[in-house]
């Protein structure tokens, strides 16, 4: 099965029912999306198909075949983080830091569709992920921030 994942082309060897997660980690050694709960209910495992944020534990490959999958990896490097990445890194975003590949990847989601987005949109984007750290004013922080750099705003 091919896969685009990051701006490369990948050919893996599993069943089409197999989740996307599981062929990121395991696979292709991309390790930014966490497995939380299996089940879609934490976030930790988001990532993006053709710019819309899903669940990676529960979406089978067959769903994402011929659609472009972002994760973290992809927004970014340690030399040269993105814009999302910076801003989390500016504001200090993460305490445990086991939800934030997913929260940062829904906040992409959204700021690629809508860079000036309010704090409130901010907000909805990010319900479906949970953080049990309680770091929710600095993740909402730094999306907000992401969303100014993604703008040219310095």
């Amino acid at each position: 099965m091919k896969l685009d994942v990051n701006g490369r082309a990948h050919e893996v060897d599993a069943d089409p029912a197999t989740p996307l997660l599981y062929v990121l980690r395991e696979d292709l050694k991309l390790n930014a999306a966490k497995f939380g709960c299996g089940l879609g209910q934490c976030g930790a495992c988001t990532v993006l198909a053709d710019g819309e944020a899903i669940f990676s534990c529960i979406t089978p490959l067959s769903v994402v075949q011929g659609r472009r999958i972002t994760t973290l990896e992809g927004l970014g490097t340690a030399e040269k983080p993105g814009p999302m990445q910076r801003a989390f890194i500016e504001l200090q975003a993460a305490q445990c830091g086991y939800c934030i590949p997913g929260m940062m990847m829904r906040a992409q989601a959204l700021l690629e569709h809508k860079p000036a987005a309010s704090e409130a949109e901010i907000r909805a984007a990010l319900q479906p992920n949970l953080c049990r750290c309680g770091t929710h004013m600095r993740i909402v922080r730094a999306a907000v921030r992401a969303g100014e750099l993604m703008r040219g705003k310095s």
